[in-house]
Parts: structure tokens; C-alpha cells; sequence
């Protein structure tokens, strides 16, 4: 499952020079740039601190939820995207992030919620993300038509989506489908032979439909384009090992 939270790096004027508050801006855009960079340690040592002179910042408040999320403490990112919103009524992204952290903790129909109001926000820049979340929300409640629905409307929106045709292949897979998966498949495979995601779910959908020498190749193909220590390369190796 892919979610797509949204980081701020805001600098708030009217700060005193050398005041504690400038100061504190300061150290949150040096949390922004470590979370940016992947070290989320360092990013949460410096965004708490920064914390500890403006907790009442929605900006600050957002990108520890973001921290908080990355670190997979779902239940401290919830707390954070919340008071984000309670600061800033209007701020869509913390909505959206809010949702994402609904998502990890399989709260569906909270994390609905947020997705829908943020779909309805005409002046939100990446429709074709909360489209897609609720795609996936729906697709873990196994409610497969209104699934199909979102990701669809989402890749009317931005067809080179990746997460949204992975979303709509899992849905196939999920309703039974491997034939129509494999048809899908071949059909974006040709516009993405690089993408191993959708390779994985090719080698599921052949799986699916006992053609296991061609799951074998598409699982391999895996192998080639994954990142050697991502998940996605440790399932196909595994699968591989299963399959020989």
C-alpha cells in the first residue's frame, strides 16, 4: 500500500533576529531537510526540538506527523496532523496526511473521510492522490467496485500514475481476476517496462493463473530492476525460491 503524505517547509515572517523563535524556524527547516534526505533520527531530534519553543506551529505540528509516520509511529503522526488541523482549519495536506495515518492503523472509514474532503479541494495541486488513497481504502474493506471507481478516477486525472495501475491490478487480483490482471498488465508494461511493482503484480496475476514459468520470468524481472535489499526484491527472490 502506497500513500502520498505532503511535506511543508514554511519559514513564518515577522520573526526577531537571534530570536528563540527564528531560531527554532531555523532548526525545523534543518528537521525538513534530514527527513528529506531519509535520516528520520536526526530529522525528529531536530524537529522536537524546535517543538519545545513553537509546539502551536500547524507547519511544525505537520512535519512531525510526517517524521512520526516514517517511523512508523502511526498513533504519535495522528496526534500531530490533528493539532495541525486544529491550528489551521484550511490545511488540506495535514488532512490529507491525517489519512494516510488512519490508513497504517486500518482505521478505513476515519481515513475515507479525510481522502473525500481533500478529493473535494478544487485548488488541491495532486487530485489523483487522495483519489487513489481512497482507491485503497476501499480496496482493504474489499469493497471492490467503489476501489475500481477511485483509481480509475484518478488515473483520468494522471495516467502515468503508477500507484493507481498497481491499485487497480491489486484489485483484480483481489476480486479473483488473474486473467483481466494479466491483460491490464501487458497493456501498462508496455508504457512501463521498468517498473517493478508492476512486474511483481504480474508475476501474482500468472501465479493466479497457474503459469508459474512465466511468473518465474516476471518475478526475475524483479530481481533486475528492484533495489537489491527493498522489499520488493526480497518477496521475489522468496518467490523464487518457492517456485524452483
Amino acid at each position: 500500500m502506497h500513500l502520498y503524505p505532503v511535506f511543508d517547509i514554511v519559514c513564518i515572517p515577522g520573526c526577531k533576529s537571534g530570536g528563540k523563535k527564528e531560531i527554532a524556524l531555523a532548526t525545523q527547516r534543518v528537521g525538513e531537510g534530514f527527513y528529506n534526505a531519509g535520516d528520520y533520527s536526526l530529522s525528529l531530534k531536530n524537529l522536537l526540538e524546535a517543538y519545545e519553543t513553537i509546539p502551536e506551529d500547524p507547519y511544525l505540528n505537520n512535519s512531525l506527523g510526517l517524521v512520526y509516520l516514517a517511523k512508523e509511529r502511526y498513533d504519535l503522526a495522528e496526534t500531530h496532523f490533528k493539532k495541525a488541523l486544529d491550528l489551521k482549519k484550511d490545511y488540506v495536506d495535514a488532512k490529507n496526511n491525517l489519512g494516510a495515518a488512519y490508513m497504517k492503523q486500518e482505521k478505513w472509514s476515519p481515513a475515507i473521510e479525510c481522502f473525500e474532503d481533500v478529493a473535494k479541494n478544487l485548488v488541491y495541486a495532486t487530485p489523483e492522490m487522495p483519489l487513489s488513497n481512497l482507491g485503497w481504502a476501499y480496496f482493504h474493506q474489499k469493497k471492490y467496485e467503489k476501489s475500481v471507481s477511485y483509481f480509475t478516477k484518478s488515473l483520468e486525472i494522471n495516467p502515468r500514475f503508477l500507484i493507481s495501475i498497481h491499485g487497480l491490478a491489486s484489485v483484480y487480483l483481489g476480486m479473483g481476476d488473474p486473467l483481466q490482471a494479466v491483460e491490464f498488465l501487458h497493456q501498462e508494461l508496455k508504457r512501463y517496462p521498468s517498473a517493478p511493482i508492476l512486474h511483481a503484480d504480474l508475476a501474482k496475476a500468472y501465479e493466479g493463473v497457474n503459469d508459474f514459468p512465466k511468473a518465474k520470468e516476471s518475478w526475475r524481472s524483479v530481481l533486475n530492476l528492484a533495489p537489491e535489499t527493498s522489499p520488493l526484491a526480497r518477496e521475489a527472490k522468496k518467490k523464487l525460491d518457492e517456485l524452483n
